[in-house]
């Protein structure tokens, strides 16, 4: 199993890669296209700032490659709100891989919502052996708006995506990397895909 994270600069890659190894994994960190091409599975991650993420794709050239993955892909976090076809911060526009734009939480709620969340109306494999209402670690002001690609619904002041899926490509909201046994479980799915 050749699993690579791609390493374009984005925050949360070495918990990732930690809890990955916990599963008796060795995820490599990787932006060569070849590398990345060659994976049985692709990790997308991302901690940060929409616009400056993107920047870092382009120069890199991963923002043409990521839409053209064949095999699994599963972006967490901020990336799978690059995965979307917008995102309001920093105005950013991204690769389009799920039809869905990237709201700002309004400010009646206290944001980012960082903390521990459920998910529910869970609807794939990601989710086998994951009861509905688990909780999942979030830390994020942004978020998609529930649409036909969502496989998980999370209620923070509204209801939102916190998971969605087309085709190939699987993106979370939550950090599967830091909750615990089912964050474990559903990166344990993603890689019997």
């Amino acid at each position: 199993m050749k699993l690579v994270i791609i390493n374009y600069g984005a925050g949360n890659i070495k918990s990732i890669q930690f809890a990955f190894k916990r599963l008796g994994y060795d995820a490599i960190l990787s932006n060569n296209p070849d590398e990345i091409k060659a994976a049985d599975k692709v990790i997308f991650p991302g901690v940060g700032e929409a616009s400056s993420a993107m920047k870092m794709l382009k120069e890199s050239g991963l923002d043409t490659l990521i839409p053209t993955l064949k095999q699994p892909v599963l972006g967490i976090c901020l990336g799978m709100q690059l995965m979307c076809k917008s995102s309001e911060e920093g105005n950013t526009k991204g690769l389009g891989i799920f039809d869905v734009d990237v709201k700002r939480f309004n400010n009646t709620v206290k944001v980012p919502q960082m903390g521990w969340n459920t998910i529910t109306d869970l609807k794939s494999d990601l989710f086998k052996g994951i009861k509905n209402q688990e909780f999942m670690y979030s830390v994020h002001s942004f978020y998609a708006e529930n649409c036909k690609d969502s496989i998980a619904t999370t209620t923070y002041s509204i209801d939102f995506a916190s998971a969605l899926k087309h085709n190939n490509f699987y993106g979370v909201q939550f950090h599967p990397e830091k909750s615990s046994t089912a964050g474990e479980q559903i990166l344990k799915n993603f890689i019997e895909l």
